[in-house]
């Protein structure tokens, strides 16, 4: 799983001005790939960061016969208060029910317990809690073009955060012109941030609580075309204010539109503390990445997560 800052400079190097594809090793694994966090001042290496595969099918709906939903573990009371365990109540949140198998489906893999791809988003999460000092945060996550793992990457951390023992979650969906975590997700949904921001929707009747302990999501309502202004508006940094001070423990994602198809990132990017930029290996080329980065401020990129690199799991001797 590790790769050394040494071969990860040269590599980078080896291919700096060139506008072709990211290098992609030889498959060995399937379902696995490694990411690498980089400075944005075009193309400094950070320590390794590695992530499962992005879904790249279409959300499949919730069968009839709807499995029960995975349960953590119990841990006794007077244990979880020793380690400092989170857990708040949601009683005014509207309550779904996720299906195990269309997450698999979709390669949900934060939701599972026992799934090889969860520890990279483990080790991931441990990258981002370090940075941020552990304090609740608001991060977006981008990309630089459509199709590089954005969305599944935004759900996958928000599960696996809300497996920490000292952090909570919110998920929200702000690709206001194609809302897609409730589908991915399997739950139906008639209220999103549009509804907050254009009908005088109740930020409390957004929420829903989909039976994952110490997580809550926003997803679904109308899609508009006129993105860029909604997220740059005053109405939304008030609610990603209200969002990231309603808990001190919260870490809020925001899955938003990639950089160099609209402007919406870039009109949303002042109002969070940090962003996650995903890119494909083989498909990203340094190019856009660069253009991408560029756009946004430098002080609040975390770093770029590499989706899709094969054989990263090969430490683990899974097939």
């Amino acid at each position: 799983m590790a790769i050394l800052r040494k071969s990860l400079t040269s590599k980078i190097d080896s291919v700096m001005g060139k506008e072709t594809p990211l290098p992609i090793e030889e498959p060995r694994m399937s379902g696995a790939e490694a990411a690498l966090t980089l400075q944005p001042a075009i193309i400094e290496p950070q320590p390794a960061i590695i992530e499962p595969q992005p879904a790249i099918i279409e959300p499949q709906p919730a069968p009839v016969d709807s499995l029960p939903i995975q349960e953590a573990p119990s841990v006794r009371p007077m244990d979880q208060e020793k380690m400092g365990y989170v857990s708040p109540s949601y009683t005014v949140s509207r309550s779904v029910t996720l299906n195990p198998q269309v997450l698999a489906t979709n390669r949900c893999v934060g939701y599972q317990h026992d799934s090889p791809e969860l520890e990279f988003y483990k080790v991931l999460r441990t990258q981002i809690l370090q940075r941020t000092n552990g304090r609740g945060s608001t991060v977006m996550v981008t990309s630089a073009l459509p199709g590089e793992g954005k969305t599944l990457t935004a759900i996958n951390l928000a599960f696996t955060f809300a497996k920490e023992f000292k952090q909570t979650a919110l998920l929200v969906d702000c690709d206001l012109r194609r809302q897609q975590i409730h589908q991915v997700l399997g739950f139906p949904s008639e209220k999103g941030v549009v509804d907050y921001l254009l009908h005088d929707c109740p930020c409390q009747d957004l929420f829903v609580w989909p039976g994952v302990e110490k997580l809550t999501i926003i997803s679904g309502g109308k899609t508009v075309k006129e993105s860029s202004e909604l997220l740059g508006s005053p109405g939304m940094k008030n609610l990603v204010a209200d969002m990231k001070n309603r808990y001190h423990d919260r870490y809020v994602f925001f899955d938003v539109p990639p950089l160099l198809t609209s402007a919406d990132a870039t009109a949303f990017a002042p109002y969070v503390d940090y962003i996650l930029v995903a890119v494909q290996a083989g498909q990203t080329s340094l190019h856009d990445v660069n253009r991408a980065l560029r756009l946004l401020p430098h002080e609040k990129v975390l770093g770029l997560v590499m989706n899709r690199q094969k054989g990263a799991m090969n430490g683990h001797g899974k097939n």
